[in-house]
This record gives C-alpha cells, structure tokens and sequence, in this order.
C-alpha cells in the first residue's frame, strides 16, 4: 500500500542512531558524520517498487558525493518477519549489486525509523552541519508507471542548498513509497 512521508517540522533535530551495516557489520553512528556539511538519512527496503524504481538515481547521487562533504547513510527498518527480502542479508545483496556507495544500516528494533517519523520507502530526511533538518520528502516528481524522468532534482537541491549555505525552497513535498513494515506491536503513535 503507498503512503506518503509524515512530513516533519523543518529545524527538527537529527534522532541518534547507532546502527549496523548491513555489508560490514560495522556499527555506524550518527557521531560518524560529525565533519560533514550536510547529512542525507533515507530509509529503504529491497522490495518497494517505488525504491527500486529511484534506485539508480540513489546510486548516481551516492557517487557524486562519495568523498565529499556530505554524508549519506540509508536505514532498512522493515520487519523480515514480515517482508523477507528485507532482512539484513537480503539488504546487504542488494546494496553490493546496485553499488551503493554509502552504508545501508539495519534497524532491528525499529527505534529509529519511529524517531524520525519514517512512514514510506523511500523517505528522505536532510541535516545541515548542526543536524537541523532543512528538508524532507521526495527524491523529485517521478512515480513508478510514470513518463516523468527520475533526476533526483527536488533532492538534489535541497543538498546543493545546505552545503553552500543557500537557502532550501520551503516548498517541499511529502516522498511517496510502500509503508514501513511494522511489527504489530511497535506501531509508532504517529502512524496509529
């Protein structure tokens, strides 16, 4: 089922995490992205057809700021229980054939996605320096089944704002995506 990304206040700070990647079993932290001008956490899932329809856009935009100073991390949080194919071992096969150049972390508890309100894959949420959320939503206009081209334009901006101290167009709209796969019992109150 598509919904759309809860949409938080803009000037809210990032949420900790401390989570593992999917590839190395490396914990990474927030804290690891501390020398970076802008910071770009999304969470995804392997089985989306909305996140496989972005997904060369994703690696492209991983590239280009691959060794720059923005950061970029992406967070499964989807319940294996629930969707096989996003388990950690299914995430880390599907990041290593796409290429991504950013870790793919894995939220077990699903803390984390409920900290940062994340209601759809994928679904975007940019920093600045301080950690200040300065956008949030879509990737750009493009839906699956659509002649609209994937540029990633709307993102993309909004990134090219943050690190050169511009300003992020206050128009912004909500990412669209398949729903974050809950367990019964953790359901976020947002999303009740």
């Amino acid at each position: 089922m598509a919904v759309t990304s809860s949409m938080i206040p803009l000037g809210t700070t990032a949420p900790d995490f401390s989570l593992p990647d999917v590839r190395t079993g490396a914990t990474v932290s927030l804290g690891d992205f501390a020398d970076r001008s802008a910071l770009l956490v999304f969470f995804t899932c392997r089985h989306c057809p909305y996140v496989k329809h972005v997904a060369d856009e994703l690696v492209r935009l991983g590239k280009d700021y691959e060794g720059t100073d923005v950061g970029v991390v992406a967070i499964g949080a989807n319940d294996p229980g629930l969707s096989p194919d996003d388990s950690p071992e299914s995430l880390a096969e599907d990041a290593d054939q796409r290429g991504y150049a950013f870790p793919v972390l894995f939220d077990a508890s699903q803390e984390v996605a409920a900290a940062y309100t994340a209601a759809c894959t994928p679904d975007f949420f940019l920093f600045d320096a301080h950690r200040t959320l300065r956008y949030r939503g879509r990737l750009d206009g493009s839906r699956p089944n659509t002649d609209t081209p994937v540029t990633g334009e709307d993102l993309r901006a909004a990134i090219e704002a943050v690190r050169t101290g511009g300003e992020v167009t206050e128009t912004q709209y909500p990412s669209t995506g398949c729903s974050i796969k809950w367990r019964t019992d953790e359901i976020p109150a947002h999303l009740s």
